[in-house]
């Protein structure tokens, strides 16, 4: 009896020290289908059931098709502790196969996971994949001292033993990631395509900060995603001209530690204006070259420049002359620049925009560069607009808590005759601060104050406006009473619900608390003030977006008493683009679906402008440039007086969206604008406008028509 229980001890430990070996070695991941395969044949099970699944759902891309292609693909997986298959390294000749490799590995089903001593590990894989599929394929796992990111000392190995390339030879690209929607560049200025993700941005309870612009794709990859609302919009185009036409930079290059793309833009339109007798067609020639990118996770940097020859509808031609530079060149095309004869009446203006980006630290950002800025939520800003010429700046953005904190310091140019001076143009400068405050997850506050000054007396820049928490007035009075200009606004905004919020700004050039409430109309009381309202997906239409705004300004804000100390550059308003003495309507709606768009635009206005542009008493506060000391009253100043002016503008357009990475867009446009002074100057006089366009356009910026 005693042996029998010896026998069975020994069969009993036997039993477990066999269960202990299979619990102490590696077991393979395991398909559903090889749940009942012996432990000996699970890494066959593993590899005939993968191999399958790659077989039955592989699509070979049409470039590769169409080029007979041979050839092996390398692919390093592993399946992770839960049974997930990913893909850590591919090496592939085309990155349609390397596309196709990651669809159908994205397609695996969760498995149960390679196991150590009975617990779940991940295990690395090596599969040589050969074109055409093959079923001989041996899947290796990797030696857990041989594990890898992207097997990168072995290709390193592989390339010297067997093809050594020069330094030069080895820098090449990494898959392209559009980094650019995550990096610290801005988001370009079009009305357009802000409104694709203004709602978005502004849901309730966010802590976003959106009047401060432009703004910063890493600001709103976190609420919108720009990658994947573009990738909805591409179309399966297979050669390399269909790529880069209709989905991609022209030009792309990423790797571990700098990107960067290259891209044309254009700007060619042809189009007529029945007002004019003169000239067939309008037209514009605009050619662009844009590079942008980034050097680490930290730097970045965008530059475009702009070749462009043009002339335009005759209202739009006239304001551009008038408002021509010193020394012979014949306009200034708005929000353009200055502008050279070309051909028969037309305008030649080369344009160049640019920055760099720096980002210290997650809460600053710096910006050197030459552009525009923007601050408000409306179509429109009486503070700070994008309607003037590009011109040199220097921004810190500083964003924590509940706040945002913008300093912009920039370099602007007087080139009228009147001012300029042995040949040169007029320097002046202009600091802002801007401070943005969530005081509740639906309110929003901001605090605005600018200050302008010249370089008189070779004053230059001035030091004291470096400092980026001081107010302002008390520098203006310290450098003496006429050293700068100084004015303060307030913005606001409430978001009613998550389709909508009403905004405003309110302005402050220059304030008589006695004369105010005097209500006598006092020309000191320089004010302007704007209400708003936005409304997406407008009456449950999705990507509906409905806007509406009110604008007036009083006469003579914006303007000084010293000549160059108006807010203003090259002969442009730096704020809204009517200057000053106007009360004003906007009416807009936009509409976009996949990648068709369309817009409308209804502005009515009553504008007051001087009868002549000479002599004293003739200043009825809408030029800015002109001196207030010219002013015919000091009491009984309203909006609308001297040469009152009822316009009307309304502008129509319908486009699709060619290339959404570039935003190339194809056009049709109608404007009708109405104009009708009370007595007809030179200047001013009653005239109707009717003007088509067609075009193909790179919408990167703003270009504004309602003057």
């Amino acid at each position: 009896m005693k042996y029998i229980i010896l026998l069975s001890f020994l069969i009993l430990s036997f039993q477990l020290s066999a269960q202990d070996a299979n619990l102490s070695s590696e077991v393979y991941p395991e398909f559903e289908d090889c749940e009942n395969v012996d432990y000996k044949d699970q890494a066959f099970c593993f590899n005939k059931t993968l191999i399958n699944h790659i077989k039955s759902n592989f699509q070979l891309p049409e470039i590769v098709q169409a080029e007979n292609y041979t050839g092996q693909l390398t692919i390093i997986f592993e399946v992770d502790e839960e049974g997930k298959f990913q893909v850590i390294y591919l090496d592939a000749a085309y990155d349609e196969l390397k596309d196709e490799v990651r669809r159908v590995f994205e397609e695996l089903p969760v498995i149960k996971p390679a196991t150590y001593n009975g617990r779940p590990v991940h295990m690395q894989f090596k599969l040589p994949l050969k074109i055409p599929l093959s079923n001989n394929v041996i899947v290796q796992p990797v030696e857990e001292e041989d594990e890898i990111e992207l097997k990168a000392e072995e290709e390193e190995q592989d390339v010297i033993t067997e093809n050594p390339l020069t330094e030069y030879e080895n820098i090449k690209s990494d898959e392209f990631a559009s980094p650019r929607y995550t990096s610290q560049i801005n988001i370009p200025l079009s009305h357009e395509f802000y409104s694709r993700f203004d709602a978005e941005f502004n849901q309730i309870g966010t802590n976003t900060h959106s009047a401060s612009k432009p703004l910063m794709f890493n600001e709103v990859n976190r609420y919108y995603d720009f990658e994947a609302n573009r990738d909805a919009m591409l179309q399966n185009r297979s050669s390399w001209a269909g790529r880069k036409l209709w989905n991609e930079h022209l030009v792309r290059f990423q790797t571990n530690d700098y990107w960067f793309t290259l891209d044309p833009g254009l700007d060619l339109q042809i189009g007529k204006d029945f007002e004019q007798e003169d000239h067939d067609f309008t037209y514009n020639n605009g050619r662009q070259f844009i590079v942008q990118g980034g050097l680490g996770e930290k730097f970045n940097f965008y530059s475009v420049i702009y070749e462009s020859q043009g002339r335009f509808a005759e209202y739009y031609n006239r304001y551009a002359e008038s408002i021509r530079p010193a020394g012979g060149d014949p306009a200034i095309v708005p929000g353009r620049g200055i502008a050279k004869t070309f051909m028969d009446e037309g305008y030649d203006y080369p344009v160049a925009e640019g920055y760099l980006s720096f980002t210290p630290a997650d809460f600053v950002n710096i910006q050197f560069g030459h552009g525009n800025n923007f601050i408000g939520d409306g179509y429109r800003s009486l503070l700070l607009s994008d309607n003037p010429s590009p011109y040199p700046y220097l921004k810190l953005n500083t964003t924590f808590w509940k706040i945002k904190y913008t300093n912009t310091w920039m370099s602007l140019r007087d080139v009228r005759p009147a001012v300029v001076n042995s040949g040169s143009f007029r320097t002046k400068y202009i600091a802002n601060h801007y401070l943005s405050w969530n005081v509740t997850k639906r309110l929003n506050l901001g605090f605005f104050e600018s200050v302008m000054w010249e370089n008189d007396n070779d004053r230059g820049f001035d030091l004291n406006y470096l400092n980026p928490v001081i107010f302002y007035r008390a520098i203006e009075f310290a450098t003496g009473a006429d050293g700068g200009n100084a004015i303060i606004g307030l913005t606001g905004k409430y978001k009613l619900s998550n389709q909508a919020y009403a905004y405003g700004q309110w302005l402050i050039d220059e304030f008589s608390s006695g004369d105010v409430f005097g209500g006598e109309g006092s020309w000191k009381n320089k004010l302007g003030f704007q209400l708003g309202l936005k409304y997406f997906n407008a009456f449950n239409v999705d990507n509906l977006y409905l806007q509406a705004e009110y604008n007036q300004v009083r006469p003579y804000t914006y303007s000084h008493n010293s000549i160059t100390l108006n807010y203003g550059h090259n002969n442009q308003s730096m704020a809204h683009l009517w200057g000053a003495n106007f009360r004003e309507f906007v009416g807009i709606a936009r509409y976009k679906r996949d990648r068709w768009y369309g817009s409308a635009k209804l502005i009515y206005g009553k504008r007051g402008f001087d009868f002549t542009d000479f002599g004293s008493k003739s200043n009825y506060g809408q030029d800015i440039y002109r001196t207030e000391e010219d002013r015919p009253f000091e009491t009984g100043v309203k909006i609308g007086q001297g040469n009152t002016t009822n316009s009307f503008y309304s502008e129509f357009e319908a486009g699709y969206i060619i290339n959404p990475t570039t935003n190339l867009k194809l056009f049709a446009s109608f404007i009708y604008r109405d104009f009708n002074p009370q007595i007809n100057t030179p200047a001013n006089f009653e005239n109707s406008t009717a003007w088509i366009n067609i075009g193909l356009r790179t919408d990167i910026f703003n270009w504004y028509f309602d003057y």
